[in-house]
């Protein structure tokens, strides 16, 4: 693994915003585990992540070519010495802007609801995999991986306020220098309303 922070502080993530038609553009569940498959591991060819996740390369080529025309990936050149494309992401992350779910496009609508469900599904199998595969790893790394939940009884602006507290905590972490050890964590936040009492 590069060394990322060596030297000094690591530059803030690049987050791309979406809007009506990028969001068009990603919310499909193959591209967005492309998306995040080049976010994750670096860049890699349309062959790399057929075999990654289990689909055809004419499909991810397609799939490729379609987050490209929207700005999510982009050429990695330097990589490889054949004639195939190397793809990198364009950004670090995507920010999800709340007013598409109330767009007056109903298929704007419906692509934030399928980008939402996907998102969902992505963090359920990620927290399965790493339960499926916890006794491959040591028992420091166990004992430092998380799955609680909590239920709070707050107004919209204080889970606004503290959402963005969480996240400005989970970003002050990215400027430690690399150590010995580490290792890629995901961490996960989700937070929302529920009916009845606390």
């Amino acid at each position: 693994m590069p060394e990322k922070n060596a030297e000094g502080p690591q530059q803030q993530p690049v987050v791309r915003t979406l809007d009506a038609r990028s969001l068009r553009g990603l919310a499909h569940p193959l591209r967005m585990r492309m998306l995040a498959a080049l976010r994750h591991d670096g860049p890699a060819t349309a062959s790399q992540l057929a075999e990654r996740l289990g689909e055809s390369s004419g499909s991810t080529s397609y799939h490729l070519r379609q987050l490209a025309a929207h700005g999510f990936v982009e050429d990695a050149p330097g990589h490889g010495k054949g004639r195939e494309r190397w793809w990198k992401a364009a950004h670090d992350g995507t920010a999800f802007d709340e007013s598409l779910m109330y767009d007056g496009d109903p298929e704007t609508r419906g692509a934030a609801d399928a980008f939402l469900h996907e998102i969902a599904t992505i963090h359920t199998q990620e927290i399965s995999t790493w339960l499926g595969d916890a006794h491959n790893w040591s028992k420091e790394w166990r004992a430092s991986s998380d799955l609680s939940d909590f239920t709070l009884r707050l107004t919209p602006a204080q889970s606004h306020e503290l959402i963005h507290r969480m996240h400005e905590l989970v970003n002050s972490y990215r400027d430690l220098p690399q150590a010995e050890g580490a290792e890629s964590v995901r961490f996960h936040t989700h937070a929302f309303p529920r009916r009845g009492n606390a």
